[in-house]
């Protein structure tokens, strides 16, 4: 267990390190288990990030966790390969090696958004008292997955319109893989139905929130704050000290997880040629 407290936080090249680490983790074994499927898979290792391709359309197709593991000297492989099945996405921290900045500013990246990385401390505690949140199970992985792709067709309109848009049936594949690469789906219920859906990945004491999301005629009752509140107290429990959550800038996620004890940490470019 790492001694961190995200209230005395500076988030430093460190701390950002270990979060990029676990985030291109996350996104190479997603790929991985698209791969396991039947799907392209396509998860190059790129100087202490990944190059990834899970298949047309995915979210999971681009490069994460650079800027930290020196200048990458294979990059012409990698993007000649990733170029191959379409453009290339990098998202790159703010924190990041600026010579990796201007290696992708030679090669003709240009800016197409920003997203905001925010942590805090563990434990924490809070909850929506009419809402039950807890991991799904087998039979109720349908569910998660209907009531989470269900809620990112329907945004919730607040803050910067995001520079992605994905297919249902892509985001469905997506968060499946997304738990072949070792996240926990949670379902958040409201008398007896299931009003949201969230899930939770562990890795080297960072818990990762990769993505919640409630049914519209459930919003503004609690149930972003109780999938919060669970998901944190289970990462807590689990001996994790640091929870992390991406956002879109100043969308309501991004308020509800400030609500809930989480700041700014930094953000990530998103650069695509």
């Amino acid at each position: 267990m790492h001694n961190l407290r995200v209230t005395d936080l500076f988030c430093g090249t460190a701390l950002a390190a270990r979060i990029e680490a676990a985030e291109a983790g996350l996104i190479s074994a997603a790929t991985l288990g698209a791969r396991r499927r039947g799907a392209a898979g396509l998860a190059l290792p790129v100087a202490g990030g990944y190059g990834c391709f899970a298949e047309d359309g995915s979210p999971m197709n681009k490069v994460v966790g650079l800027g930290f593991g020196g200048v990458p000297d294979d990059w012409d492989d990698v993007e000649r390969r990733l170029l191959a099945h379409g453009p290339v996405s990098v998202e790159l921290s703010s924190l990041a090696n600026p010579a990796v900045v201007a290696l992708l500013a030679d090669r003709g990246y240009r800016l197409a958004g920003f997203e905001n990385v925010l942590g805090r401390e563990l434990p924490a505690d809070g909850s929506a008292p009419d809402v039950e949140v807890r991991p799904a199970d087998e039979a109720e992985v349908g569910a998660w997955v209907d009531v989470v792709v269900d809620g990112f067709a329907h945004p919730d309109g607040e803050g910067v319109p995001s520079h992605e848009d994905f297919p249902r049936d892509v985001v469905d594949r997506a968060m499946r893989d997304v738990v072949a690469a070792g996240a926990a789906p949670y379902v958040a219920l409201r008398d007896g139905e299931v009003a949201g859906g969230g899930s939770m990945r562990m890795a080297e004491g960072i818990a990762q929130l990769t993505g919640a999301a409630t049914a519209p005629r459930h919003r503004r009752r609690g149930v972003q704050s109780a999938l919060l509140a669970a998901r944190l107290r289970d990462a807590a429990d689990a001996g994790c000290d640091v929870a992390v959550v991406t956002t879109a800038p100043g969308s309501t996620s991004q308020k509800n997880v400030q609500r809930s004890g989480f700041h700014l940490l930094y953000t990530r470019a998103v650069l695509t040629r």
